[in-house]
């Protein structure tokens, strides 16, 4: 095993630490969190998540970053280095091989929802809603779900607004390790979470903070397991723990191989649990955040927080334009949704870019033009569900993915499927199969430690049971 990547090291641990916050900070946490949290009822929706985020996420983000820092290689040469070194079964390189589809999916996906907050900037900056106050009430919704459904159903528009973000990640990238990663990380971070403390004040001033505080954090599992009740009957729904716990491993970037990757350039003695503590604590605290910026917002003006995927673009350009200093605080936020994907969209492809490096010699911007480009051209699948193929339905014959788009399913599989069996087999390879003595030596504890046999226990048992559940669960639903 080599003490270095042949692709580089971060310059420090903080280094790995702004790096995976980065990596982990994303739509999820500003997209994806609050509208799921406003789909599935609120403070049940958030403690189950922290749940998952506390038992599930921390421990298998350690064992990632683990087998990272002992390949120093691509996930996928990790894997193929680890199971030979350890003397262990080939098949486990697997773990690499669905990392790295997994996240090219998921990028494929991910820049063209970080282009639709690309247009919001200059629409936020330049006013356009603001002239919903001279709107009779009952046409305000329609006017921004117009404006709206015009970006979306627009083929051209969004694919340059893709192709936008896509080459803006790809310049990164082809920059490397210290020159691209970590010195744009080192810009992008502190800006992300100084615009999300100065929102967070805007919406406790602006909006009404304490019914957004009890919407995020009372808890109510009636809701949580039946979201869709009528006034005359309530339907079970065990969706909801699946999605929980999807959005725990969307939102850690767990299994798509960039935290893995991330670890391969760590330096030799970083201490991979305090610093995957941290980690974890700056990305929740994002989620949390960009839930209490948001629902406070959405209360003071009487709107719904169960609007789905098109929460952050429905209701929040209506609050924007009825505010003082609306504008400004409105591109803001949308700079910072941008922010946040650019980070992560920048850790999910550097497995695959890393692994056509070490395995076909390509140049760094070599692959890095060619993943993008095809990473790109897939996007076209998430572009046209939209709006050319809104009515195709590929697996009508399942009733749970009966109604779900090209894009609708890729996000499901890869959210809910994918993430979670790529996490599960990661818990079960460090638990059950790779010695004892490798990852006493790579956490740097002793076998008898507490803390040791507590990450263990959690690994070998708690996460392998809990994902084992909800994946059980998911066959029930289907």
């Amino acid at each position: 095993m080599t003490d270095t990547s042949i692709h580089g090291e971060w310059s420090s641990k903080f280094g790995f630490i702004i790096a995976a916050t980065g990596s982990a900070v994303g739509l999820g946490n500003i997209w994806k969190f609050p509208y799921m949290a406003g789909e599935y009822g609120g403070g049940a929706f958030v403690i189950f998540y922290l749940l998952c985020v506390a038992l599930l996420g921390l421990p298998i983000m350690m064992a990632e970053v683990l087998l990272g820092k002992r390949g120093k290689l691509s996930p996928i040469n990790s894997m193929r280095k680890i199971t030979q070194n350890a003397q262990v079964s080939s098949r486990w390189s697997i773990i690499g091989w669905l990392g790295v589809l997994t996240g090219f999916l998921i990028l494929s996906y991910y820049s063209v929802i970080a282009g639709w907050a690309l247009a919001y900037i200059p629409r936020l900056a330049l006013g356009t809603f603001s002239s919903i106050n001279e709107l009779p009430p009952d046409q305000v919704l329609q006017f921004v779900k117009t404006i709206f459904s015009n970006l979306i159903s627009d083929p051209e528009r969004l694919l340059a607004w893709h192709s936008l973000f896509m080459g803006a990640t790809v310049i990164v990238i082809a920059y490397g390790v210290e020159a691209g990663l970590e010195k744009s990380l080192r810009f992008m971070m502190p800006a992300l979470f100084a615009l999300l403390f100065i929102l967070l004040g805007y919406s406790m001033v602006n909006g009404d903070f304490m019914a957004g505080f009890h919407f995020m954090f009372d808890i109510d599992f009636h809701r949580f397991f039946y979201p869709h009740c009528t006034p005359t009957a309530c339907e079970f729904n065990g969706e909801a723990p699946l999605a929980a716990m999807g959005q725990a491993f969307f939102t850690l970037s767990l299994g798509m191989g960039a935290i893995m990757v991330y670890g391969a350039y760590l330096p030799k003695h970083a201490k991979i649990g305090e610093i995957t503590a941290i980690v974890v604590i700056a990305d929740t605290l994002a989620a949390l955040l960009a839930g209490l910026i948001i629902f406070p917002i959405v209360f003071s003006n009487g709107l719904d927080p169960n609007q789905g995927v098109g929460l952050v673009f429905h209701t929040l350009p209506i609050a924007f334009g009825k505010m003082l200093g609306g504008s400004i605080f409105g591109a803001l936020f949308f700079l910072l949704l941008v922010l946040a994907a650019w980070s992560s969209a920048i850790s999910i492809i550097e497995p695959i870019v890393a692994w056509l490096i070490e395995s076909k010699k390509m140049s760094r911007l070599s692959a890095a033009l060619l993943c993008g480009g095809i990473a790109w051209m897939v996007g076209f699948v998430t572009i046209l569900s939209f709006n050319l193929w809104q009515e195709v339905k590929l697996l009508p014959m399942i009733p749970l993915l009966a109604d779900k788009t090209p894009f609708d399913l890729i996000d499901f599989f890869t959210s809910n499927v994918m993430l979670p069996v790529g996490g599960l087999l990661i818990a079960l390879f460090v638990g059950w199969v790779l010695p004892a003595r490798i990852v006493s030596e790579e956490l740097e504890m002793t076998e008898n430690q507490l803390k040791y046999r507590f990450f263990r226990f959690l690994l070998r048992f708690i996460a392998p049971l809990g994902i084992g559940l909800v994946l059980l669960n998911l066959v029930g639903i289907l």
